[in-house]
């Protein structure tokens, strides 16, 4: 693994074509990395299903 991906765990999945080009749209339009808006999605999701607590939700 890279050093510049070390903190990083590269995955695969599958995703609704129309979801997936807004994504990518609003990416490119906010000019947030795609991988720092699915660390959020991801983290929000968790806190939903209570899986983490507000305090370990990272800034």
């Amino acid at each position: 693994m890279s050093p510049v991906h070390r903190n990083r765990k590269q995955i695969a999945s599958t995703v609704d074509p129309d979801i997936w080009e807004k994504f990518r749209q609003f990416s490119v339009k906010s000019r947030i990395p795609a991988s720092r808006l699915l660390d959020e999605a991801v983290e929000d999701l968790l806190l939903k299903y209570r899986v983490i607590d507000h305090k370990e939700k990272t800034p």
